[in-house]
C-alpha cells in the first residue's frame, strides 16, 4: 500500500496538512478564506495570513477532510 502524500505548512502555533490525493475542489477554503487559501501563489497556503483559530475553523468545513490541522506544542506552553 502506497503511503498517502501529504504537505505541511506551519508556524509556530498550527501546522496545516494537505492531502492532495484527497482534495475534491470545492473551493469551499478559497471562497473562505482567500487570504489564507490562494492556488495562484507557489505556496498555496499562507498560515500566517490569518488567525490560527479562523484557519482551524474553515479547514472544519473541507468537505473531502484533505485540509486538516494540528495545533503545535508551543501553543499550550505555561506561562
Amino acid at each position: 500500500m502506497q503511503e498517502e502524500r501529504t504537505v505541511k505548512y506551519a508556524n509556530d502555533t498550527i501546522t496545516v496538512l494537505w492531502r492532495p490525493d484527497r482534495c475534491i475542489h470545492s473551493a469551499i477554503c478559497i471562497k473562505g478564506l482567500g487570504n489564507v487559501y490562494d492556488v495562484r501563489r507557489k505556496k498555496w497556503i499562507e498560515v500566517n495570513a490569518d488567525t490560527p483559530e479562523q484557519i482551524a475553523n474553515q479547514i472544519d468545513k473541507c468537505p473531502s477532510k484533505a485540509l486538516a490541522y494540528e495545533w503545535n506544542a508551543t501553543t499550550f506552553q505555561n506561562s
